[in-house]
């Protein structure tokens, strides 16, 4: 059997998988005894039953496209499906830089996807019982805690420090380019006070301005990201461009610093990057966490029109978990549709940025 049969195998064995989960959480979802109050409700004005008409994820398509208004505004517990009641709920928000924030109740979705993630980390560059640095955003995110959690299941602390980079945009919006790198610099101070106290610090979340910011900081002083103690960094943000990446690798971080790109938001968990090699000449390409996640790289004019490989489209986003459904959301994303990877054996999508339509709208803070 060839490499492209083997693979091929694989997706068609993904595909299967994703069919029955598929199945099983519209059950969950829409059954009157488990299910997601919002949804039981909104089932009212489909011309479909879910729970008959559902057989695989292609059935997904008679679902009209998830509203991102749906989840401005509460009460957020029309969310949290009855069989996780009494548990206990966290709600999390999104940035909250276009508009009122979306919010999601969450019970242990942020720990099943950090702990997945965390089968990807090399345990060379984000060693076990290493402590780490959270040097992002703060308050009503996920990440915070997720990243606290990461760190506890290797074995480490996190050591967090505090950002609003709502605020960030609002000095942005005004012009107040001195005030937003002056605060730019509160929170590099504070991590560079963690640094500085003997935390034995290992691994570090970021976003790319942010590990700029403190690469730079560093060298001012003498130091590097290495002599800092760092050898592993996950990051994340719109900013992780391929230029920017090589950036990163060559004039930040040297070769004994690990950079592991990442693309995920409150809905949809974490999308990892295809392992790095020489020939890809830097390119980023992720993979959703399937089965609990699905990306779709979609036709700008029809949503339900799935591109070839390697043409570019919107990202479209399906989230299949016990506790949120997402039976198609456009994203404020687009990039290129990629072919499967022995890895992970489903599409891709590289090159990701925001929506052109909605790019020129859009400020962009520390991420």
């Amino acid at each position: 059997m060839t490499v492209t049969d083997e693979l091929q195998t694989k997706v068609q064995e993904a595909q299967e998988k994703l069919d029955a989960h598929t199945r099983e959480c519209v059950q969950w979802h829409f059954n009157p005894e488990t299910g997601c109050p919002f949804w039981l409700n909104k089932a009212k004005e489909f011309d479909f039953n879910p729970l008959t008409d559902v057989n695989c994820f292609e059935d997904l398509k008679k679902f009209p496209l998830f509203e991102d208004e749906w989840l401005r505004g509460g009460p957020v517990r029309r969310w949290l499906p009855k069989g996780l009641e009494g548990r206990p709920t966290y709600v999390f928000e999104t940035g909250g830089t276009t508009g009122i924030p979306k919010s999601r109740v969450v019970v242990d979705d942020f720990r099943i996807d950090y702990e997945m993630f965390s089968e990807t980390l090399p345990d060379e560059f984000f060693p076990e019982g290493g402590n780490w640095l959270m040097l992002g955003p703060s308050g009503p995110r996920r990440l915070r805690l997720a990243v606290e959690h990461l760190a506890q299941i290797r074995g480490g602390i996190s050591f967090c420090v505090d950002l609003d980079p709502r605020w960030v945009v609002k000095l942005i919006k005004r012009g107040k380019i001195q005030e937003v790198k002056e605060y730019s610099n509160h929170v590099i101070d504070q991590a560079m006070t963690i640094l500085s106290a003997g935390h034995e610090i290992k691994c570090m979340f970021t976003t790319p301005k942010l590990l700029e910011a403190l690469a730079l900081r560093l060298m001012d002083e003498g130091s590097s990201i290495a002599e800092s103690g760092i050898k592993g960094i996950f990051c994340g943000g719109t900013e992780f461009t391929p230029q920017w990446y090589r950036f990163a690798r060559e004039e930040l971080l040297g070769e004994d610093v690990y950079i592991t790109p990442t693309y995920g938001n409150t809905l949809m968990g974490l999308a990892c990057g295809k392992p790095f090699t020489q020939e890809d000449n830097y390119k980023i390409t992720y993979y959703a966490p399937q089965p609990r996640a699905v990306i779709e790289v979609v036709d700008f004019d029809d949503h339900k029109k799935i591109l070839e490989y390697g043409e570019t489209g919107r990202v479209k986003l399906y989230t299949l978990t016990n506790e949120l459904f997402i039976p198609g959301f456009l994203e404020r994303d687009e990039g290129e549709r990629e072919e499967p990877h022995e890895k992970y054996p489903w599409g891709g999508v590289s090159g990701v940025r925001p929506y052109h339509i909605f790019a020129k709208t859009t400020t962009v803070g520390v991420y």
